[in-house]
């Protein structure tokens, strides 16, 4: 066993275990600081460690590339406050129970800065200490809390419109998934940052304050207990306490001071990443024009009778030298980047450019779901939207009614749009598009209302019926007068729902049936055996199940799907046939769904004419389909059309009944001319439905 290995183990262990009490430390040190009474020696480390930790805090923030890198400042100056001002409590004890003793009863740095550092004078000493708290409260703490209160409350109104800049540079294929994310977190640290230091800004400007009062509070008390419990003269009171409180208060205001300008650094920059040493560089003595004048300026000064001529004149000297130096270094640059920009080989930039990989290759949505920015509160849920529950409902009623799960639906807001406007795609295609008022209520006329509405009129985009967009208090107006009223979600959830049914053939894939199949497996592994691909390929179940799904018919009863296809697969594999007898076979659940549960049907039927024409028309054709002249075809149409609205109005549902060789092409005919029609043929009505015919088209 290597025990050198055991052992670096072990420190690891050890080094991880205490790793992060660092700050849980401070804060119980600052609270035993308050409470218990601290030797002068302990002191003296406690009050050298605040002043080097806020000279690191102040270099930390220079030297950070841009506020984010340094989000911990918030917490940094809370804590370094807190540290701050129990050192205040812990050194005011000491002060006025040994102040009496001599200068350095309180400890060597308070003695030194009473004495070294204001000359021993506390006329001075309070001079420089009244001058310290006025710089930093009114001028750097000030400053600091209004920029970083300013900043917080721009941040936050900025950030709806940062996501959608970046959700509008994904679309666009500018960045991808992981950079969106990247760029939104920094979106969020952002707004927490500032809202943060808006907060910790107060923190600095209470420190200040409290110095005030503290330092008074102090000077009173020192005369009170020097001359009452000591015995000491005035003179002498004065003397030692002064002394001592105003290099206390000193040692406490310095570090304060440092943090406070750390501060200011922190929210006065860009949230851009550099240096900022580099950055006042570049972007102060970049111009030499600026340079120049400034060292005309200060020769002219130096010129004038009775001013320091050789402090004028020498400043003069380097910054006009300085404004020479940047005109000849500026200039060389521009002359560099011309004759590389010649020199530099078409192939070399090439090769240079980044290289593509298939992360740049964007992947069409199955079901997608565009907004315009105003419809954005619709699919927020902070902000009340109700969209996005509504689409899950959709999905759910769908999936239990065509027998496989419908896709989720992926929504983006889009720039691109109008405003109120929001579009759906399928496979990347539009299928369907719309404006709608989301702060409104969509009154529609279902067919027969008592009177008109104020409000502006429309359609209804899922069946374009009359509607009319009406404000919320018209709600109940509107519905005594027979409109059946929805709100903006219903509108949009209703038309997805209506574009999925119609075109949920194309949402049924290889993946899916396979996960069908699979499940079927499950409940009945003796009907999957030997099923695929032994009688026939998954390609062939997919069309077969999109043909029943074109027609409207749901493949919820898989099991009877499966053994239809077991029993005629082996003797034909046209879908057009298979797709028959599967249907054939769901007569019941088809004309259920069509017709419900009463035993008689009524029905519309072609005259024997025109459906025998319209037979030899296909054996004409090879079975490919009748060759209907156009006149003939709009007449049906027409016909077809009067006939289904008949029914509709009656409140019966309008089916066709038709030979099984006409069905199909039939089905093709009417499903996009007229929805509402179903088509059937002679085998698919049950034995126990009695067939009335309403009409026949053709006569």
């Amino acid at each position: 066993m290597d025990v050198k290995a055991t052992l670096g183990q072990f420190k690891q262990v050890k080094v991880s275990n205490f790793k992060g009490i660092g700050t849980p430390l401070l804060v119980m040190a600052a609270m035993a600081m308050i409470i218990l009474p601290i030797p002068p020696l302990l002191l003296d480390t406690l009050f050298s460690f605040n002043i080097a930790l806020a000279l690191v805090v102040l270099l930390v923030a220079i030297y950070s590339g841009r506020p984010l890198d340094f989000a911990a400042f918030p917490t940094v100056l809370l804590i370094a406050t807190l540290l701050r001002l129990a050192l205040n409590v812990a050194s005011t004890r000491v002060v006025l129970l040994e102040g009496h003793n001599g200068g350095d009863a309180a400890g060597k740095v308070i003695e030194a800065f009473g004495s070294v550092v204001i000359g021993g004078n506390y006329a001075v000493g309070l001079v420089v200490f009244i001058i310290l708290i006025i710089i930093n409260f009114a001028v750097v703490t000030k400053g600091a809390g209004r920029i970083a209160e300013v900043s917080a409350r721009f941040t936050l109104d900025a950030m709806p419109g940062k996501q959608m800049a970046i959700d509008a540079d994904l679309n666009a294929g500018i960045i991808n998934q992981d950079q969106a994310r990247a760029r939104r977190e920094d979106v969020t640290r952002e707004a927490d940052f500032y809202g943060a230091m808006d907060g910790a800004s107060k923190f600095v400007k209470g420190d200040a304050i409290a110095g005030i009062m503290i330092l008074v509070i102090n000077i009173l008390g020192g005369f009170v207990i020097g001359m009452v419990q000591h015995g000491l003269e005035l003179s002498e009171a004065v003397e030692i306490y002064t002394l001592l409180i105003i290099g206390d208060g000193l040692v406490a205001q310095i570090p304060g001071l440092l943090l406070s300008i750390a501060a200011a650094l922190m929210v006065t920059r860009q949230n851009e990443s550099g240096d900022m040493g580099n950055m006042m560089m570049s972007q102060m003595f970049d111009n030499h024009k600026s340079l120049g004048i400034a060292a005309g300026l200060l020769l002219i000064m130096g010129l004038v009778p009775g001013m320091p001529h050789i402090a004028f004149l020498s400043f003069a000297a380097m910054t006009g030298g300085a404004a020479y130096y940047i005109y000849r270094r500026n200039k060389q640059k521009k002359a560099e980047s011309l004759a590389l920009a010649k020199a530099e080989p078409v192939d070399k930039l090439d090769k240079e450019q980044k290289e593509l990989s298939w992360d740049d290759v964007r992947h069409v949505d199955t079901i997608g779901l565009e907004v315009g920015y105003r419809l954005i509160p619709l699919v927020d849920k902070s902000q009340g939207g109700e969209l996005l529950a509504r689409i899950k409902g959709v999905r759910k009623k769908l999936s239990q009614e065509l027998g496989f799960l419908v896709p989720s639906v992926h929504i983006r807001d889009n720039l691109d749009l109008a405003p109120n406007m929001y579009q759906i795609s399928l496979m990347g295609v539009v299928v369907g598009e719309s404006e709608i008022r989301h702060d409104c209520e969509l009154a529609i006329n279902p067919g027969q209302v008592y009177g008109k509405l104020d409000g502006v009129e429309t359609k209804d985009p899922a069946f374009g019926l009359e509607a009319v967009w009406i404000t919320p208090d018209q709600k109940e107006h509107a519905q005594t007068l027979g409109y059946t009223v929805v709100d903006a979600a219903t509108v949009v959830a209703t038309h997805i729902s209506q574009l999925l049914n119609n075109n949920a053939a194309k949402l049924l894939g290889y993946e899916e049936v396979q996960q069908l199949l699979d499940i079927l497996q499950k409940q009945s592994p003796k009907l999957i055996d030997g099923f695929i691909p032994e009688v026939m390929g998954l390609g062939t179940v997919v069309k077969v199940m999109q043909n029943l799904l074109n027609e409207g018919v749901s493949v919820r009863d898989l099991r009877t799907i499966v053994q239809t296809l077991l029993e005629y697969g082996p003797k034909s594999t046209d879908t057009e046939v298979l797709t028959a007898a599967v249907r054939i076979a769901l007569k019941r659940m088809i004309v259920q769904e069509i017709a419900g549960p009463e035993s008689e049907m009524p029905v519309i039927t072609l005259a024997p004419e025109l459906e025998q024409m319209l037979h030899q028309s296909m054996q004409a054709t090879g079975g490919d389909g009748p060759n209907i002249e156009p006149g003939l075809a709009e007449r049906m149409q027409k016909s077809l059309t009067d006939a289904a609205q008949q029914q509709e109005l009656v409140g019966q549902p309008a089916i066709l009944l038709t030979s099984g060789m006409l069905r199909s092409t039939l089905s093709r005919f009417v499903k996009h001319t007229i929805p509402s029609l179903r088509v059937i043929s002679y085998q698919e009505v049950p034995d126990e439905k009695q067939i009335r015919i309403v009409s026949a088209v053709g006569q």
